[in-house]
């Protein structure tokens, strides 16, 4: 199948609880697979609930966190300038793009498990046969994605994301609005996982989920990987 033309979905929500700390975006999972499929020549378009400045999480940048793929991020005013003008999320269309990938940082804990925009992209990109990709606290924002029969689309399936230990590692535990891997057992989702803090990745027919920051570029080649046997 083609990918020539892929949707990023991201947070638009800087808040982190009550804490009165900063969260949004974890870069390195927007920056390694933006790169990697914007270096094979594919166009990415950037969307957020509200549009405009995607809020980067400051944890994301600390000595520790970068990366190459951060490294080259925080050099590129072009791509730094793409995500200070993201599109809003209700003005794209499953129709224009090939595939659509959700990066993770916790903002999605908060503005994407309801929002109506997002259920319905990523329920007309899946029923359409196209990749669905979401990393790390991304696959949040499944969790009130149906299939057209009314049941929860994880339900059955397998899908990997931050898990309650890493959770706990990050000490945010009592900060989430709730636990991602419980509620997407609670979803009735098959829940996968490695090791904390490593590369991880399933995919379910079209539906490809990472575990953790590490997972990022994992999570795009899988996708390209499932595009050129598709």
């Amino acid at each position: 199948m083609k990918l020539d033309n892929v949707l990023f979905v991201v947070t638009s929500h800087d808040e982190l609880g009550n804490t009165g700390k900063k969260t949004g975006l974890w870069i390195e999972e927007f920056a390694a697979p933006y790169y990697k499929l914007h270096d094979l020549g594919k166009n990415v378009v950037i969307a957020s609930p509200k549009g405009g400045q995607a809020p980067i999480d400051p944890k994301s940048d600390l000595p520790e966190n970068k990366t190459e793929a951060t490294r080259r991020y925080y050099n590129d005013p072009e791509t730094q300038d793409k995500l200070s003008h993201t599109v809003p999320l209700n003005t794209v269309s499953e129709s224009d793009y090939d595939a659509v990938f959700y990066p993770g940082g916790h903002g999605p804990m908060w503005d994407l498990p309801d929002n109506q925009d997002s259920i319905k992209l990523i329920e007309d990109f899946y029923n359409h046969g196209k990749p669905v990709t979401l990393v790390c606290h991304a696959p949040v924002a499944l969790k009130n994605v149906k299939t057209p029969d009314g049941e929860w689309l994880i339900k059955g399936k397998k899908v990997a994301a931050f898990t309650d230990t890493e959770e706990e590692t990050a000490q945010l535990t009592k900060v989430v609005p709730f636990l991602l891997e419980d509620m997407l057992i609670e979803r009735g989702a098959d829940f996968q996982k490695g090791d904390d803090w490593k590369p991880f990745v399933t995919r379910e027919g079209n539906l490809i989920t990472g575990q953790n920051p590490a997972s990022s570029v994992l999570a795009a080649d899988t996708l390209l990987n499932y595009a050129a046997q598709a």
